[in-house]
């Protein structure tokens, strides 16, 4: 056998284990190939899935969640509360109209006087040479009065015998009226010093209290001064001054009855009603004027202290009522952010009422079946889309 013979490497036979290698690699390779895909098909899928969580929750997040509230009739409607006044039925301040030094002071304040009491009286030297000139005067006066009638009637005698012409009888009536002029003005002269003379005597126009006292013995008084002597007040009954909202003026009305409470009275309610109203509203605070009457012998009440009045029998539609929190103040004026039925926002302008704090009276924009945001975003606009939060909880619980 040569060496050709033996470097020569004989065939497989058919059937032999040579010839199985290939094929079982083949099927090994497969079988890892599967189990790679299996493998990255298991990771997958989780991580796709919570890439879409993760979306489906960065959307929800985009969307704000807000809390609503719809508007609700006024609490504050009934037994309506406003600021009242209470001053006396008639207060009157009492001046001097005659010249001179105060010489007696007959009360104080806190007197109670009736008509006509003597509260002080001056002293009038200068007012008192005036009355004596008028008296002389008006003396001089009616005797010249005198001598003119009797020559008058003197004159028209001579006339009637043709002893003097027509003229000097003209002549002497002229001279009476003239005279019986100047006898009129004296003594209307003197009536009208006498009158001021009187003023001397400073009396009580009504029955009151003195209130104020602003002089005192010896004090110069000059009538151009226009200063105040004293103040008098009648305090048995008192006028209640209130300013009632424009919002429910037309529903208050003479008649009416209120209650009046009185913060250092505490528990205690005075009856009183509407006796009369301005009939307009001012054009400085858009309110009422509304007057009282309230019998103040009920209670040692003040003139002068401030009350509350409450309009019990004050017939209103109640008035829708918002959180303060749910309003925005913008350039177009009040608004509120309400949530459409499909939870779109739309921004409404509101006119707004009276303002309690904690809630304000809308007067339109409005109605009970709205669902109003409470503590909006400045930032809200119409169409934003938003989630309530209870239909938000919801949706987390499923």
């Amino acid at each position: 056998m040569n060496e050709s013979e033996l470097n020569q490497t004989p065939s497989p036979v058919p059937g032999s284990s040579g010839s199985q290698r290939p094929a079982k690699l083949g099927r090994m390779i497969g079988a890892l190939a599967i189990v790679i895909v299996a493998a990255f098909l298991v990771g997958l899928i989780p991580r796709l899935h919570q890439s879409a969580a993760v979306e489906s929750e960065t959307r929800d997040l985009a969307i704000a969640t807000v809390l609503v509230v719809s508007p609700a009739p006024n609490e504050n409607t009934a037994g309506l509360l406003v600021p009242a006044e209470i001053k006396p039925w008639i207060e009157s301040p009492i001046y001097s109209r005659a010249n001179g030094y105060l010489k007696i002071l007959k009360v104080d304040i806190g007197s109670q006087v009736e008509a006509g009491q003597l509260l002080a009286e001056l002293e009038t030297p200068e007012l008192d040479q005036e009355v004596e000139q008028a008296r002389h005067q008006l003396v001089q006066s009616q005797a010249s009065l005198t001598l003119a009638n009797v020559m008058a009637e003197r004159s028209a005698k001579l006339l009637a015998t043709n002893l003097i012409s027509i003229e000097e009888d003209q002549q002497s009536q002229a001279d009476l009226a003239i005279k019986t002029a100047n006898a009129q003005s004296d003594s209307a002269n003197l009536r009208r010093v006498e009158d001021l003379k009187s003023f001397a005597r400073i009396t009580a126009p009504f029955a009151g209290i003195i209130t104020a006292r602003n002089t005192d013995v010896g004090d110069l008084i000059r009538s151009s001064d226009a200063t105040e002597l004293f103040r008098l007040s009648q305090t048995d009954r008192m006028r209640v001054y209130a300013q009632v909202p424009q919002s429910i003026a037309k529903d208050v009305e003479p008649g009416q009855p209120a209650d009046l409470l009185i913060s250092q009275m505490p528990g205690r309610i005075f009856k009183t009603k509407i006796v009369r109203t301005a009939g307009r509203l001012s054009e400085d605070s858009r309110t009422l004027l509304v007057e009282m009457e309230l019998d103040s012998t009920q209670g040692k009440i003040l003139a002068g202290s401030f009350a509350q009045a409450r309009f019990i029998s004050a017939n209103r539609t109640a008035l829708l009522a918002l959180p303060s929190s749910a309003l925005l103040f913008r350039a177009d004026g009040p608004q509120v952010a309400v949530v459409q039925t499909d939870n779109k926002v739309e921004m409404r302008n509101v006119k707004l009422g009276r303002d309690f704090g904690k809630t304000v009276e809308i007067l339109s924009g409005v109605d009970r079946t709205d669902r109003v945001i409470v503590s909006p975003s400045d930032a809200l606009v119409s169409g934003a889309t938003v989630r309530i939060a209870d239909e938000a909880k919801t949706e987390k619980n499923k």
